[in-house]
């Protein structure tokens, strides 16, 4: 019997040096080996003639070898040359440091030919060709998968395990869905997909093969979402806010009208409010769309109710402004506000957490803080996370457990395509503010190459003079590498000594610690620092309505909605604000990109080219949603399969909530896998 969950290294031609290599891309059983898909294609089955093959296209050419291998020395690298034809016309075959040809290629024979075609000066030449003897389909005469690598592991060693492994598995692999769902939506079977994805004859095989398992991945996530919202929706019912208490007599409190997409949302939130079920809502709305206003009248209903309300935000910083607007607004109607972050006494902490358990506190605001056990409501009814991306769904589920089924309010500054927030929330209904206040200024957005450097220092200089402050961002860089942060403090240093010795500058990044973080924020926000250098840390950071200038180093290390949120840093205030970004490279995917970020401040426009043009699987970075990334789907290219999967989804929900039907256990058991992985995968 198959067992797909065998160590790898027990696969033929894998070995004790391979199994470290294969390990590292995170290929440690049969099943993950088989599921590590192709990263794309090359299509050797078509040959042409060497007179109809392009300078610089790749090709298959069936030649006819003239000439024994010429060696030539070169220090210590060497050059094979040898002479080929075709019916068509002449040419030479050249590789570098591969003495052994000699003994391969041999002249009188005819041998199938795979790579880069060069004509200059009236000579063909290819270069470093993999080949075949005529009349044997190794390297060439078929589509070739190409997989993504890891250093010391050839795509020809590679390809040979998937070879081996597909031959093992063929026709033993036991079908994941059931059989019903493969007619209505005419579903290639699990074993021919599998062989059709790593070997397909032909691109047609390869497209029926692909759509098997892009619509298996995004149907099991999808259903995956949809168990978690039911289980959310408590057969216990959740609380059913008065109808006395208004939202609308919150919003006439406001010194500014607001915008006709904060009132549809508010709508929406009040009305889940009323009902005797639990409010799952994720609020999507770009930076400054006015949230915060949103979540204030929110709070207000729950607390008129009898309720108390929780706001999680990711900073203590953030939560602290959060704090001072909130008592801006409802000090004076005898709200009581109070703020958790890990920074305060600790007699203080005991006060506060007091008041808490006896209901003295109406609104608690808070960081992580608000997540330890000695936290305890009186009478928890609204719970509202800022920046869901650094909250998992785990967490978001601890904070739900001080309640009674308290209503649940996402509120989410990175605007994700609707589509795709369907998939990556399907466990919450969506609000969308999907327009700016009429007060807001357009940031001026340039994208301008390191040669322009002197040029963006003299525009700092003239804005600093005129009272502004100014941040600078260094590119993001992996996780455990200290690139960053040396680039940071050399930055800083030559800011300091070089550039603007007369100006206050200080450095940020995310190795601090978080009270010494907020800190340097406190004192930029306070104008006691003119130029903030950092890392990507400010991404969620406190408004400073002074600072007018984001200049952005090495843009096009980053996403497009990455790129939005830093911008979003400033503008904040009365004065008119810029980003400037500065970018390496002249690819045409580099200048589509910075071109977005210049045509427009629009976040939802932002992440849909975003998407496009990067995919989904970078989309959000390193699993920022608690989501597995997924192995064969990109959430752009498979849009109609994904509207497809959602309906099919729903249907099948419909019928059999808890997939208890015979016909669905075989997907209950991968759901179940998919929600461990979800929930272990939360941030």
């Amino acid at each position: 019997m198959l067992d797909l969950k065998k160590d790898v290294k027990y696969i033929k031609g894998v070995g004790p040096n391979r199994v470290t290599l294969l390990n590292k891309l995170g290929i440690f059983t049969l099943e993950d080996l088989i599921s590590y898909y192709p990263r794309t294609y090359e299509d050797r089955s078509k040959p042409k003639t060497l007179s109809e093959c392009e300078d610089g296209s790749e090709n298959l050419i069936e030649v006819l070898v003239t000439s024994k291998i010429l060696e030539t020395r070169y220090g210590r690298k060497t050059m094979q040359k040898v002479m080929i034809r075709d019916e068509s016309t002449v040419a030479e075959a050249i590789w570098f440091n591969q003495s052994y040809l000699k003994t391969k290629i041999i002249e009188g024979k005819k041998y199938r030919m795979y790579g880069k075609i060069s004509k200059k000066y009236g000579r063909i030449q290819i270069s470093s060709p993999v080949y075949d003897e005529y009349g044997t389909t190794k390297n060439t005469g078929r589509i070739i998968p190409i997989y993504p690598l890891t250093y010391n592991l050839t795509q020809n060693t590679l390809r040979k395990i998937m070879e081996n492994a597909v031959k093992e598995v063929y026709g033993n692999i036991g079908e994941t869905l059931p059989e019903y769902l493969i007619k209505k939506s005419l579903l290639q079977n699990i074993n021919e997909a599998i062989k059709n994805i790593h070997f397909p004859k032909d691109l047609k095989e390869f497209e029926i093969a692909r759509r098997r398992l892009v619509f298996e991945e995004l149907l099991i996530t999808q259903l995956a979402l949809l168990a978690l919202k039911n289980r959310n929706i408590s057969e216990e019912k959740g609380i059913q806010f008065s109808k006395e208490y208004k939202i609308e007599e919150m919003m006439k409190r406001f010194p500014f009208e607001l915008t006709n997409a904060q009132k549809r949302v508010l709508n929406e939130i009040e009305e889940d409010m009323e009902k005797p079920q639990t409010m799952n809502r994720l609020l999507q709305g770009d930076v400054g769309s006015g949230k915060t206003a949103v979540a204030m009248c929110s709070a207000y209903k729950a607390v008129r109710s009898g309720y108390q309300a929780a706001i999680m935000a990711p900073t203590a910083i953030l939560a602290t402004q959060h704090l001072e607007n909130f008592n801006k607004m409802l000090e004076e109607l005898g709200i009581r506000c109070e703020l958790l972050i890990s920074g305060i006494t600790k007699k203080k902490k005991e006060e506060l957490l007091e008041k808490l358990k006896i209901g003295e506190i109406d609104i608690l605001i808070g960081t992580h803080a608000i997540l330890e056990d000695n936290v305890e409501f009186k009478n928890l009814g609204l719970v509202v996370t800022d920046e869901q991306h650094r909250f998992g769904v785990k967490q978001r589920n601890k904070i739900i457990k001080k309640g009674n089924n308290p209503d649940v309010l996402v509120m989410s500054a990175t605007p994700i395509p609707r589509t795709l927030a369907l998939i990556l929330y399907g466990d919450l209904d969506i609000s969308i503010i999907d327009e700016l206040p009429p007060n807001r200024k357009k940031i001026e957005t340039f994208a301008v190459t390191k040669s322009m450097t002197e040029r963006v220092d003299n525009f700092i200089k003239k804005q600093i003079e005129q009272g502004r402050q100014a941040y600078i961002v260094c590119p993001l860089v992996e996780e455990g590498e200290d690139n960053s942060l040396k680039s940071v403090i050399e930055l800083t240093e030559k800011y300091q000594k070089e550039i603007f010795p007369e100006y206050k500058i200080e450095y940020l990044h995310g190795k601090m610690r978080p009270k010494e973080k907020d800190e340097i924020m406190l004192r930029f926000k306070n104008h006691e620092i003119d130029i903030l250098i950092s890392t990507t840390v400010i991404e969620v950071g406190v408004d400073v309505p002074n600072a007018n200038i984001m200049v952005i180093e090495d843009a096009q290390r980053f996403g497009l909605a990455q790129l939005h949120q830093l911008r979003g840093r400033v503008g904040r205030g009365e004065y008119q604000s810029y980003c400037i970004l500065k970018y390496e490279g002249n690819s045409e995917n580099t200048r589509k990109r910075m071109k977005v970020m210049c045509d427009t401040n629009n976040g939802f426009i932002i992440s849909e080219k975003d998407l496009e043009l990067r995919g989904s699987g970078d989309f959000f970075g390193t699993m920022q949603h608690g989501l597995p990334e997924f192995k064969i789907a990109n959430l752009f290219e498979d849009m109609n399969i994904l509207q497809v999967v959602q309906k099919v989804a729903k249907n099948i929900i419909e019928k059999d909530t808890k997939l208890e039907k015979e016909e669905n256990i075989k997907l209950r058991n991968i759901v179940e896998k998919k929600l461990e992985i979800i929930e272990k995968g939360s941030l």
